[in-house]
């Protein structure tokens, strides 16, 4: 069987994530890659590849079977519609778009051009997610009750280079909560609605450096989620699960704490406690240390894209369903602007 062919668009730090696995990857070869900046196309370059400024020409010029886009999220919708014109399946990063209407275009584009479309929310490809789903999933919590989401780290100043990351449509709230949003939704059910502050008190920029969010499901279980990409501190999913050896491992501590009437889950330890005879605060806790064959997620992903455009699979993630995560970080925002409970319904009611 011939390699799949897949471009990407966007070399910057996801793009040539992507990229590497791509080369290293058997089932795909790279056909070419798209970038302005002159120095990801001589990094693209020296790694044997075809280099081009507009996306457009090297989808003319390498006509692949599949495109990884990679770029600013208020790119997204017009990368995407060049792909669907010439009708090449895709992997849109997460988030589907920049905002709701932006995303549903894109999704509506992709649907009247009849090519696949899968959105890069790479971690439902996580071993240790899909264990936490499967545990939650099966009964052994019990009734859900509360969950607690972290995501708490310092960015290095230069990551704020780019103008675009200083700008409305960028900000912790849509490029790293928006992974927890999108986690807690695929282990612990819908989120119903939100209530949210936001802060940009410490860099001053006009995204937020600082979010605190109160969650509930649609299952009755209350979760609360914290992020903050201007703090020294260990408790995100990068730092606590090791699956990135770009960022410093933190293997003693958790990013998300799950709680049920019969057991509570940590993650990404995947410690279960429980009791097992007596129950009730005086009796000894039993924790129980859950194993998983460890993997890389944005690997995995690479892989179930090959076969998302052979047609062997559909897409783990829908551009439908990246909506609704994308709404949830939606109503993040309207709920903190506005001060009031936002329902994600609503949000996504808005758009039609």
């Amino acid at each position: 069987m011939f390699p799949v062919r897949i471009a990407v668009i966007g070399a910057g730090m996801i793009g040539k994530a992507h990229i590497e696995r791509l080369l290293a990857d058997p089932q795909c070869a790279v056909a070419g890659v798209a970038d302005p900046v002159p120095e990801a196309r001589a990094w693209a370059e020296a790694q044997g590849l075809r280099a081009f400024a507009d996306p457009a020409e090297m989808l003319e010029a390498t006509e692949p079977e599949g495109a990884i886009i990679a770029t600013p999220n208020a790119l997204h919708l017009a990368h995407a519609q060049a792909c669907a014109e010439r009708r090449v399946a895709m992997m849109v990063e997460k988030p589907l778009a920049d905002t709701l209407p932006a995303a549903s275009r894109l999704t509506m584009i992709v649907r009247d051009a009849g090519v696949p479309l899968l959105v890069g929310h790479h971690r439902r490809h996580s071993p240790i997610i899909e264990k936490a789903r499967e545990v939650v999933t099966g009964g052994a919590l019990g009734q859900l009750t509360a969950i607690a989401s972290l995501w708490m780290l310092r960015k290095a100043d230069d990551y704020y280079e780019a103008a675009w990351r200083r700008e409305p449509g960028a900000g912790p709230v849509l490029n790293n909560l928006v992974h927890d949003l999108d986690d807690l939704r695929f282990v612990c059910g819908e989120i119903e609605s939100v209530q949210a502050a936001v802060s940009s008190k410490v860099r001053g920029f006009a995204v937020e450096d600082t979010a605190v969010v109160t969650l509930r499901f649609a299952s009755g279980a209350l979760g609360t989620a914290t992020v903050s990409d201007a703090v020294p501190a260990p408790w995100s999913w990068e730092l606590t699960s090791g699956e990135n050896a770009f960022y410093p491992p933190q293997p003693t501590e958790n990013c998300y704490l799950i709680a049920g009437t019969r057991g509570s889950l940590t993650v990404p330890r995947l410690e279960l406690w429980r009791y097992e005879g007596a129950q009730g605060w005086s009796a000894p806790l039993s924790r129980r240390q859950l194993d998983v064959v460890p993997a890389d997620p944005l690997a995995r992903q690479i892989s179930h894209f090959c076969r998302v455009i052979r047609d062997d699979e559909a897409p783990r993630v829908t551009g439908e369903d990246a909506m609704r995560t994308l709404a949830c970080a939606a109503a993040v925002h309207r709920a903190a602007a506005s001060g009031a409970t936002v329902a994600v319904d609503s949000v996504l009611a808005a758009i039609h």
